[in-house]
């Protein structure tokens, strides 16, 4: 029965996002007969350039993807280039890991609560250094040119590059790389750069465009940091296809292809400057920069990764502490009072999404792990991977814009009944679980030593049977951190979960983002508390799991 995993996954992974494709660009020229659109036309494209702002929201969600990926990018490689295999690096490392389980929309509210006029930094240096004794009249959240979405982009994607880049690390002989450029004069982050980046690059290439494609179509950090006069396109998209008016679906459908084009506009983008930045590596090294003197640029880069953990765990402290504030006056650094008020009335209201969310998760990692440990027990069977063919098939969901294909997806769904269902609900998050689910757990289980499983055959015992008692609790630790990564991954889906659940399936990150507009700031600060404790729980049991289970085995409590 292997056989047919592999399949089945290319299936979960590819026909959702082909069909939801073909489901978006059918209405974008005017074919939707269940909404009166018979012919194919153009007009849905005039209404949409029509719109005011198009064009700006448009180059607003290029610039920002662009700008955030650049940015994270070369956080990244600056950090590891300075300080990779050092003390400082190992410990920067654990302090910057623990972010990729935050939401997005969690770590924007704490990232919002930290940098408003009236947030916590204001509070901090007010008033015995700034003067100030009430919040400044500044735009610094939803500011129109999307700095702030810029910054809290950048802040929750370096530690997924950052991990994608450990990862790489030990196919490439980094160490002995940089002691064999600093042995021939060069600076330890020109040698780095020079000799073992390319080689870290090629590896974490598709990530990168992962990163390019979430940040340029990104929803829900958008509405809660991006601009608002206008909106980036991708939430004006939202907004249109939730619209009453049914007609407006043709014209959401047609920014849809927009915000693809746009998404392949960014990665094309990406491609020039990877081309411009390799001539610009020949030349320094055809010229014979050495860059000796870079100690201030080893301190710049520890401050700035540093700096980017600390302000998202400041602000996931600041969202706890909001919501158990009473009376919290600016500049006060600390509440006047502390209450369970806000607690005591939103519980009732918070009870339905917290368990939709839980359960959700629970169901997609069941699947996800299921069908992952299938298709490395078939790669393992066969002894075939796939290469990079397979890898990108596994970067399909997270390479296309969700708003690229959800939209159609969800028409699709709606002319089959389907839609706002829990089975539907379910397998659009488990498209988005299992590449990460995969990615996590495909090292470990490559790396396993197949002489225990030998060891087992010849004493007589089934695969099935080695599987149960050797490799599965061996591996236990392994398969419950792919977990935990996969349900952080459920709890922080916003857009499937809002379109596929038709608006009928509330949820801790659908229901925080909607209290985003509002001006409550304890309310808000109860969800996203909440949003960032699940994927804590989750990766919590996992560490705790093993341990307990293995308690009585000193030898395997260690993998």
């Amino acid at each position: 029965m292997l056989r047919f995993f592999p399949a089945f996954a290319l299936f979960i992974l590819v026909v959702p996002v082909l069909c939801g494709l073909a489901g978006t660009m059918l209405p974008a020229f005017g074919y939707l007969p269940a909404l009166g659109g018979d012919e194919i036309n153009l007009s849905a494209y005039k209404a949409l350039f029509s719109q005011p702002g198009i064009g700006h929201s448009t180059r607003q969600a290029f610039i920002i993807g662009l700008a955030s990926t650049a940015i994270s990018v070369c956080l990244v490689a600056g950090f590891v280039a300075a300080w990779y295999g050092t003390r400082s690096f190992r410990a920067t490392q654990h302090l910057v890991s623990p972010l990729l389980a935050v939401p997005h929309a969690a770590a924007a509210f704490g990232f919002a609560f930290m940098i408003a006029p009236s947030g916590y930094l204001a509070r901090l240096l007010s008033p015995w250094l700034t003067g100030w004794d009430r919040p400044p009249d500044l735009l610094i959240v939803n500011d129109p040119v999307g700095l702030a979405l810029i910054a809290g982009l950048v802040v929750k994607e370096v530690p997924f590059l950052l991990l994608v880049t450990l990862a790489a690390l030990p196919q490439v002989p980094a160490v002995k790389a940089i002691h064999l450029t600093q042995s021939l004069g060069y600076g330890r982050m020109a040698g780095f750069i020079f000799a073992v980046w390319p080689s870290i690059y090629k590896q974490i290439r598709y990530p990168i465009f992962a990163v390019i494609a979430y940040s340029s179509a990104n929803v829900d950090m958008s509405i809660i940091l991006g601009p608002s006069t206008p909106h980036t396109l991708p939430v004006r998209l939202v907004g249109w296809m939730n619209d009453s008016e049914l007609s407006m679906r043709f014209m959401a459908c047609a920014g849809a292809s927009l915000q693809i084009a746009v998404t392949v506009g960014g990665l094309v983008a990406w491609l020039l400057i990877e081309r411009l930045m390799a001539s610009c590596l020949r030349m320094f090294t055809t010229a014979g920069y050495r860059l000796k003197r870079d100690g201030w640029l080893r301190i710049m880069a520890s401050i700035s990764m540093t700096a980017s953990a600390l302000i998202v765990f400041g602000g996931l402290v600041v969202l706890a502490i909001w919501s158990i504030a009473g009376l919290w006056q600016f500049p006060n650094a600390l509440p006047n009072s502390l209450s369970l008020r806000s607690w005591n009335t939103t519980l009732p209201a918070l009870t339905r999404p917290f368990w939709t969310t839980v359960v959700l998760g629970i169901a997609a990692v069941i699947i996800s792990v299921f069908i992952t440990i299938a298709c490395l027990a078939r790669e393992q069977q066969t002894g075939r991977s796939g290469g990079n063919r397979a890898l990108l098939f596994l970067y399909v969901p997270l390479l296309v814009p969700q708003i690229g294909f959800l939209f159609g997806l969800q028409l699709l769904l709606l002319n089959f009944n389907a839609s706002a269902s829990w089975p539907a609900l379910i397998f659009v998050h488990v498209v988005f679980v299992l590449p990460y689910v995969f990615l996590s757990l495909s090292a470990p289980w490559r790396a396993f030593d197949t002489r225990y499983e030998a060891i087992a055959a010849a004493l007589g015992t089934s695969p099935w049977r080695i599987f149960l008692r050797v490799r599965f609790p061996m591996l236990l630790r392994a398969i419950l951190a792919a977990a935990a990564v996969g349900f952080a991954v459920s709890v922080g889906q916003y857009l499937p979960t809002l379109l596929i659940g038709s608006g009928r399936f509330s949820t801790i990150t659908t229901e925080a983002v909607a209290l985003g507009s509002g001006g409550n700031r304890r309310i808000i600060g109860i969800y996203a508390f909440v949003q960032m404790m699940l994927p804590f729980i989750g990766f919590l049991l996992a560490s705790l799991l093993p341990a307990l289970f293995f308690r009585n085995r000193r030898a395997i409590k260690g993998l």
